[in-house]
């Protein structure tokens, strides 16, 4: 008899779940997908591994298999779309600048790097949209292609010369410089601070020098690095490349200079770190408004671990 009961038990339940489970394909959630307006425009073998790894989130032609379209999945599916299009939409990369088209691309390849993207939940259930080691080298090839050795950029030679010279008289007529749209301030004692790495962005041709204040500089004595303090302040200085007439690489015309500034309270909403930047020898704030730091957010995501800073001190500086 209490067989027969728990026989029966087992049947509501399995017809309340199946129940569930139909309720909930009637609330499945619409993925909209507009039409492709202005897609990257890349090598055929480029677009072959965008397409089979990034396509299916970050672009209007998501490829989804039979499990991606029933809810519950569904749901968290139609999220990660949406949230991956806001980053970075293939569909919609051409309308940008070229150079900012391959600044987006250099920074999926640097994602892709640090084993970020495509995200292990995705790849768990499509294996197909692993990016392997000889691909990776592709995407590299494509933002760095080799290159014969160039001559010098005269005008870009005396740009960087009548820079310097300002600088070095800018005690006399300081510049004015405007806060970020988020209300950061501009801090130019920064060209006082250590040296505490140096990088190249092969994708634009930069050469960047990584200051930090005196908070930092402690820290990494100390080796309290992650989290680093409050008070913790990076400013990373850019300059165009330029080649001399040695056909060496050296620094020519000043890019731009970018701040992070920890304080875990009153940067909550940026992981703990306040964003700013200035472009050009006049020094304009980046960013239309206060959103601009969404870009900053999504480019140090993959850093979580090492609390979202990419500088790894010069060896002799720990």
């Amino acid at each position: 008899m209490e067989s027969r009961s728990n026989a029966r038990i087992l049947v509501w339940l399995a017809a309340a779940a199946l129940a569930v489970f139909v309720a909930l394909q009637l609330v499945n959630p619409r993925l909209y997908s507009p039409p492709v307006t202005a897609e990257l425009q890349a090598p055929a073998e480029v677009k072959r591994i965008l397409k089979t790894s990034c396509f299916s989130c970050h672009s209007n032609e998501p490829q989804l298999l039979w499990f991606d379209r029933i809810a519950p999945a569904s749901w968290l599916v139609a999220s990660d779309v949406y949230e991956a299009r806001r980053h970075l939409n293939f569909s919609e990369i051409g309308k940008l600048p070229a150079a900012q088209q391959k600044a987006a691309l250099y920074e999926a390849v640097n994602m892709i790097q640090l084993d970020a993207m495509p995200l292990k939940s995705y790849t768990l259930m499509h294996p197909q949209a692993r990016v392997s080691p000889e691909d990776l080298a592709v995407l590299k090839d494509y933002l760095h292609p080799a290159e014969s050795v160039t001559a010098p950029d005269e005008a870009m030679k005396a740009t960087a010369d009548a820079q310097y010279t300002a600088w070095i008289h800018a005690g006399a007529a300081p510049l004015t410089v405007q806060p970020a749209p988020n209300g950061i301030a501009y801090m130019p004692d920064y060209k006082n601070w250590k040296v505490i790495a140096t990088t190249n962005r092969f994708d634009n041709k930069t050469l960047r020098v990584i200051f930090g204040n005196d908070v930092a500089v402690k820290a990494i004595a100390e080796h309290h690095t992650n989290p680093w303090p409050d008070g913790t302040t990076f400013a990373k200085a850019a300059w165009f490349q330029q080649v001399d007439d040695s056909g060496e690489t050296k620094i020519g015309a000043f890019f731009q200079v970018e701040f992070m500034t920890k304080d875990a309270r009153k940067y909550a909403s940026t992981e703990g770190w306040g964003f700013s930047r200035w472009r050009g020898a006049d020094l304009k704030p980046y960013g239309k408004n206060a959103a601009f730091t969404n870009e900053c957010t999504g480019c140090h995501a993959p850093l979580r671990h090492n609390d979202y800073v990419y500088t790894f001190p010069i060896a002799g500086q720990q």
